[in-house]
């Protein structure tokens, strides 16, 4: 009997212990700044095939290992098994919520040091995103005469500090923000006019990602639905109308640097704007070729109709790491 019980308390306490160190859900994007090794396992540095990350690749952003990571939990593509732990020192995180992080009360933006609001402003080339994301819809409807086969596309305008989520947002909101349900969000209500540019600039609103950033994002921002898209589709028409862009559309198909494009930024918004980009690629599965997927430009001051991209690119603060070093610049359709 009393080997029973001993044994049962020791069951009980390995079952807290691992309770304890569960793994803390994550989303979004690993960038690694270097090559690392990614790892089966913490403890033991098990790797399977050597798998080292790439310098400048993006990864898919599962979990940490705890609310105070010092591991992350990555998916690397090609690798067996694909599921991988990398030290975060290894790189940084992009648009990333950990399932934890509590919400933080409504606001525009949190005040930096300076007193200012601070802004993530996400944005995608829409080509290299499809690439890696070929069963979602506005993926499979793809036009060489289309908007996104030529132009930056809107991925979302994110209040800082990150962890800045889901303000005010219901226990059921939040349950349903994952891409299978972000149908079942409520809608987001807008002008007709906001809602037809939204829809050529956010092509994922055919699979109602205006739903999930609003949701996220955009109740933290606060202003209405209306003002948070109008503001973020005012900022991309800056970039769109800018010689960043034109620099991208003239190498559709050819290769850029991060330097290349920080400079096309100091150019086109002045000196020093470029220091407040980083790059982030992705790789291909069907070809392996590192792509260009994503710009994130740090903001910062409050944003409205009147706004300068400029003034708020020059007010952040700079970012040291360019991230992915170089890319391709993809063409519209599967390559």
């Amino acid at each position: 009997m009393r080997i029973a019980v001993v044994f049962g308390l020791a069951m009980l306490a390995a079952s807290l212990a691992n309770a304890a160190h569960a793994d803390v859900k994550m989303s979004g994007t690993f960038v690694a700044d270097a090559a690392c090794p990614a790892t089966q396992a913490i403890k033991n540095g098990k790797n399977p095939g050597n798998v080292s990350t790439d310098a400048g690749q993006s990864y898919q952003l599962l979990a940490g290992n705890k609310d105070a990571p010092t591991h992350y939990l990555i998916l690397v593509p090609g690798a067996d098994p694909e599921r991988r732990w990398v030290k975060v020192s290894c790189g940084h995180v992009s648009g990333s919520s950990a399932a934890t992080v509590p919400a933080a009360p409504g606001g525009q933006g949190k005040p930096a040091a300076s007193g200012k609001p601070e802004y993530v402003f996400a944005l995608s080339w829409q080509p290299a995103f499809c690439e890696t994301k070929s069963s979602k819809t506005e993926c499979k409807a793809q036009s060489a005469g289309d908007f996104d086969a030529t132009h930056f596309t809107l991925h979302g305008l994110w209040p800082q500090p990150n962890g800045n989520f889901y303000c005010q947002a219901t226990a059921a909101d939040k349950a349903n923000d994952n891409p299978a349900h972000w149908k079942d969000l409520p809608p987001v209500t807008l002008e007709a006019d906001t809602r037809t540019e939204l829809d050529q600039v956010m092509p994922g609103t055919a699979s109602h990602l205006e739903r999930h950033e609003w949701i996220k994002h955009g109740t933290c921002y606060g202003k209405s639905q209306q003002d948070y898209f109008s503001d973020a589709l005012n900022l991309m028409r800056a970039v769109n109308g800018s010689p960043v862009r034109d620099l991208f559309a003239k190498n559709i198909g050819g290769k850029l640097t991060a330097d290349q494009i920080r400079g096309a930024f100091d150019g086109a918004f002045g000196a020093g704007a470029g220091d407040r980009v980083r790059v982030s690629c992705v790789i291909d599965p069907s070809s392996g070729r590192r792509l260009i997927g994503e710009l994130t430009l740090g903001l910062a001051g409050p944003i409205g109709p009147n706004s300068s991209l400029k003034d708020l690119l020059l007010a952040s603060v700079p970012t040291n790491k360019a991230g992915c070093p170089t890319g391709t610049v993809d063409a519209i359709g599967f390559q």
